[in-house]
């Protein structure tokens, strides 16, 4: 108690000088399966710039990487296994693909280019977090302007660009966890980040960490650090009820709260018509219109457990004893509906050259549903776009498809440079800057508009071939394939939208709106002209693919160097042997 009492005096006096605020959040939702989903959401504001970066609680090697590469907004995920939407529905964080997901937007006038400081900026973040990002290169990096869009509130008037790149076969393991428990001011002695314990939360069903650092009025910073898990608590109870707590969850609970944190909150959803109970006993409160929320979180108000919510204040209830909320389960009844949107992506044919790509989309909802497609394939493979085809109930229906936008390996970006049309002086100019590398092939994008009819499923294809390598392009160790990275389902504003932050040009400039608006329903809606028509409210990602390429016989040129290597020495033995060996009679 007394170091954390030393702590505190300098903390609140020198973030008094350079305003900077913590907070932190822990959001528990039990899903349809019996799981329970946990976000932890760790925010640090810095008000105004510091020239000297005398940071108090904003994490200084973070800051240097943002202001050496001169980045306005960064988002770098994570994330390991594969986040099931049709039984958990849209997850706290929208960021859930698989593997590492990195992509920023960095404005012109500094002094290299912006291919210069994407690279210095994956390599300075992989040895922050000790990942593998400095393998996001060309040949993985795209810039899909439409489908990630600047977030930041606000923005300088400098024309933006996007770099965006995944890598789906990176895992999250510890020690990705240890550096980034360390960006948190009381890394994992007190507060919420108690509960991290890193042998629970790698063994949870699903598990991601993510970063997303956004610019503010004033030259300042928004980070948010995320942390979240899914757990199963049938499996770890080894029983056949889903009841819960700290304790079982992360084998932990909060003994102390984070002193230099200005709110640090756990919330709990509560199920509807359910018999349970809750420890300690809260007061129900309804997330409705009166409740003040963090807007940037999204939640499906439309789910029947988003209607109430229990909230416990950390400080207050850990001076009494350690926390440990608990939920316990009377009855099995389900009590949140899968998402009316389910995608599934496979890759068919048994050829190691050709083969075929399918996307299957089924909406379960009783409107038609507008969604975009967006693609990013590396150079190994090229889907051909004349042979994409859209089918309903087994009918052709190419009608359902537009706005495509194809761009094979070879071309430069999809996406021409452009400016949106700034609605005022302050709003910048963004651009999906058109980049070329002399390096090597980028990836191909195909991004497309797909409309839904309610109550069908929707099937896409398109065959692709696969390419083959040189037999030194091959990576060293066992061949298991090649991953492809997950594609991108991303709402498509309805043109007449009487949300102004959801509107974009029509000559496919980066669109304006905030991606963490929410709405009073699971879809977007559009005004009375398109009442009919929904999109998604945020993004959705499929697994990752496993491509099978051609592979040459490795083994060949092993056996020939053998006997080769075998023969020679024969031969040079022999050879050797009788051009230096000495014939003497001995006498015996």
């Amino acid at each position: 108690m007394v170091s954390w009492s030393l702590l505190v005096v300098p903390l609140v006096v020198l973030g008094g000088v350079w305003c900077e605020e913590y907070e932190e959040d822990l959001v528990l939702r039990p899903l349809r399966d019996g799981k329970v989903s946990s976000t932890f959401t760790f925010t640090t504001v810095l008000h105004g710039a510091d020239p000297a970066q005398h940071y108090t609680l904003f994490p200084l090697p973070l800051g240097q990487i943002l202001r050496e590469y001169a980045i306005t907004e960064l988002h770098l995920s994570l994330n390991a296994g594969k986040w099931n939407y049709d039984a958990w529905g849209y997850p706290e964080h929208p960021a859930v693909p698989t593997g590492a997901e990195l992509w920023a937007w960095m404005p012109d006038g500094a002094a290299s280019t912006i291919d210069d400081r994407w690279a210095g900026l994956r390599n300075a973040l992989a040895g922050l977090f000790c990942a593998s990002l400095g393998s996001l290169d060309h040949r993985r990096t795209s810039s899909p302007v439409q489908a990630y869009p600047l977030q930041s509130s606000h923005i300088p008037s400098a024309p933006h660009h996007l770099r965006h790149a995944t890598l789906p076969s990176e895992h999250v393991c510890t020690e990705n966890l240890t550096p980034f428990l360390k960006l948190l001011p009381c890394k994992s002695r007190a507060g919420l980040a108690r509960l991290l314990n890193p042998q629970r939360l790698f063994d949870a069903d699903w598990h991601g960490l993510g970063v997303h650092v956004l610019s503010t009025e004033g030259g300042g910073v928004e980070m948010k650090l995320v942390v979240q898990a899914v757990f199963d608590p049938v499996r770890l109870s080894g029983g056949k009820r889903r009841d819960w707590s700290f304790q079982s969850l992360f084998d932990r609970t909060i003994n102390a709260a984070c002193p230099v944190a200005s709110s640090s909150s756990v919330r709990v959803f509560l199920p509807e018509e359910q018999i349970f109970s809750l420890s300690p006993e809260p007061e129900p409160q309804p997330s409705d219109e009166s409740q003040p929320r963090d807007e940037s979180q999204p939640h499906d108000e439309s789910q029947p457990h988003d209607k109430s919510l229990a909230i416990y204040d950390v400080p207050t209830l850990v001076s009494h004893g350690p926390l440990d909320v608990a939920m316990q389960w009377t009855t099995e009844h389900a009590f949140q509906y899968p998402p009316p949107l389910s995608i599934q992506r496979t890759l068919h044919g048994t050829s190691q050259a050709h083969g075929a790509l399918a996307c299957t989309l089924t909406n379960r909802g009783p409107a038609p549903l507008r969604v975009g497609y967006l693609e990013t394939l590396p150079a190994l493979v090229t889907l051909w776009a004349h042979t994409i085809r859209v089918e309903v109930g087994g009918v052709g229906r190419d009608d359902l498809l537009t706005d495509l936008i194809y761009h094979p390996s070879h071309s430069p970006s999809p996406f021409s440079s452009h400016s949106s049309s700034p609605s005022s002086s302050s709003s910048p100019q963004t651009h999906a800057h058109a980049h070329t590398h002399t390096h090597g092939p980028s990836p191909s994008l195909l991004q497309a508009t797909l409309t839904l009819p309610p109550y069908s499923t929707l099937r896409l294809t398109a065959e692709l071939s696969r390419a083959f390598l040189r037999y030194t392009e091959h990576p060293p160790d066992a061949m298991r394939g090649w991953d492809l990275p997950g594609a991108v389902f991303f709402p498509v504003p309805v043109p007449g939208s009487t949300d102004s932050a959801s509107s974009f040009n029509a000559n496919h400039s980066a669109p304006t709106f905030n991606h963490s608006a929410r709405t009073d329903s699971t879809y977007a809606q559009t005004d009375e002209a398109h009442a009919h028509i929904h999109t998604l409210p945020y993004r959705m990602h499929t697994p990752a693919l496993l491509a099978d390429l051609p592979t040459p016989d490795f083994s060949m040129p092993y056996n020939v160097i053998i006997l080769s290597c075998t023969l020679v020495t024969l031969i040079f033995g022999s050879v050797f042997n009788v051009l230096t060996r000495g014939w003497v009679v001995v006498e015996v």
